[in-house]
């Protein structure tokens, strides 16, 4: 039987096959760890036809014998130069290469390959999206952390704290949890700055009669969760209660409406034509979701330019908002895994309306 390696090596060849490429250079970190498991920070990942390379230096040969013992290992300082004399050993005919090579990488390339180089982006990161048992698994756990981070942030936040303070505080208390790092800056965006979508934490004190938003995503076991909340500090005004009902609920119809083959583009236009339809269309601009795993960006996109269709596997976000300029703003997040039958919501914890 194979190994989740083997097989996804077998998936990859066969996405080489259809590109008529007999050999990929893999060089981003996420795509090599995928690939290979290898945690170090330094190194390229060859694929050919029959064989495998996990090309670094002596920094990582202790780390690679006890974590990685399966890969084929050639330890050099001449990453790229022992690439190409692979290729050339494997008479290479085409050498596909992803979009995160530097310009100087692709300009040796360029000089130096015997055979033909070939732009092939997007490959792998299209297997990414389809999650394995123990990937699914791991953003489970990922998503149950996520789900502490919240109740902590619930009896943290008070009054006269600065938002950098309590995101700072989410992320000791995360990282003493078994988190590795946060995915993205911890968004705490309270009082008028919560009608920023990506408002970063600031100085700002958290106010009395504000809303505040949390949006925040940790590391753990290598995959991430992304988790957006947002409550109340005391009472706030009617049309801040208004938008909170309605994003909640158009949240709500879009993920009863996940399941696979369900059209990314209509899935968008559910939770948008409900906002929409209320008179808050304008305040909603972002997408409505994507894709969850190694990274907290990937595929596939939900939104209003979105191709395709959800397949059983991807774990993605659900994530409308409205955004009112001078007043605040409510977004809720959720990440929700395609299952055969439909969907499960992986951070099924409180999302009602919350004034502490």
């Amino acid at each position: 039987m194979k190994t989740e390696l083997e097989t996804r090596w077998t998936d990859l060849r066969r996405k080489m096959q259809d590109a008529s490429v007999d050999a990929y250079l893999v060089t981003d970190p996420d795509n090599i760890y995928y690939l290979s498991g290898f945690t170090g920070d330094d190194g390229l990942f060859l694929v050919t036809e029959t064989a495998t390379y996990l090309i670094t230096d002596a920094r990582f040969e202790t780390q690679l014998a006890k974590e990685n013992p399966e890969l084929t290992a050639v330890i050099t300082r001449q990453y790229l130069e022992k690439a190409l004399e692979i290729c050339q050993q494997e008479k290479i005919v085409a050498l596909a290469f992803e979009e995160s090579i530097t310009y100087a990488m692709y300009d040796k390339l360029d000089e130096l390959a015997l055979c033909d180089i070939v732009a092939l982006g997007g490959v792998i990161e299209e297997l990414r999206e389809i999650k394995t048992p123990s990937e699914i698994e791991k953003i489970k756990q990922a998503c149950k952390l996520a789900a502490l981070g919240y109740r902590f942030v619930l009896e943290t936040a008070k009054v006269g704290m600065k938002e950098t303070d309590l995101a700072n505080e989410l992320d000791f208390f995360m990282k003493k949890n078994g988190a590795s790092n946060a995915s993205f800056e911890t968004i705490v965006a309270s009082g008028e700055r919560s009608a920023l979508p990506h408002g970063v934490a600031s100085p700002k004190r958290l106010g009395a009669n504000e809303l505040v938003t949390l949006d925040y995503g940790y590391y753990l076991d290598h995959y991430t969760s992304d988790v957006t909340r947002t409550f109340a500090l005391g009472k706030v005004s009617p049309e801040l209660e208004k938008i909170y009902a309605l994003v909640l609920e158009a949240k709500q119809r879009v993920i009863e409406a996940i399941r696979p083959g369900a059209d990314l583009r209509e899935l968008d236009a559910i939770g948008r034509q409900y906002i929409t339809k209320a008179g808050y269309g304008k305040y909603f601009e972002h997408g409505t979701g994507h894709g969850i795993g190694l990274n907290v960006h990937e595929g596939p996109y939900i939104g209003k330019t979105a191709r395709g269709a959800l397949q059983a596997g991807q774990i993605i976000t659900v994530e409308p908002g409205i955004y009112l300029p001078g007043l605040g703003g409510v977004r809720l997040e959720d990440d929700i895994l395609v299952t055969t039958t439909g969907h499960e919501n992986l951070t099924d914890f409180t999302t009602e309306y919350l004034t502490l």
